[in-house]
């Protein structure tokens, strides 16, 4: 079985919530423009996409979204469950 690549300097690896021994990587290759997501099972690549830098402001105000909806539903439920 092939080794795992090491993450490039500005990279990160998210833990999969399943668990196990899912992975997503990330890391951004500024000499070609783009940040590669790559998933991960153990040490083996089992799928990668190429985003452009151009378009990372875009996938970070859908997460940044998301997650204030999902803290305004925590907070909707707290309130309901307190009153």
């Amino acid at each position: 079985m092939p080794t795992a690549r090491p993450l490039p300097e500005t990279g990160s690896v998210f833990l999969d919530a399943r668990g196990g021994d899912r992975a997503l990587r990330v890391s951004w290759h500024t000499d070609a423009g783009v940040v590669i997501l790559s998933l991960w099972h153990g040490n083996v690549c089992s799928g990668s996409f190429r985003l452009s830098v151009d378009e990372v402001p875009d996938l970070i105000e859908m997460l940044r979204d998301g997650l204030d909806q999902a803290y305004s539903e925590a907070l909707g439920r707290r309130h309901s469950q307190a009153g």
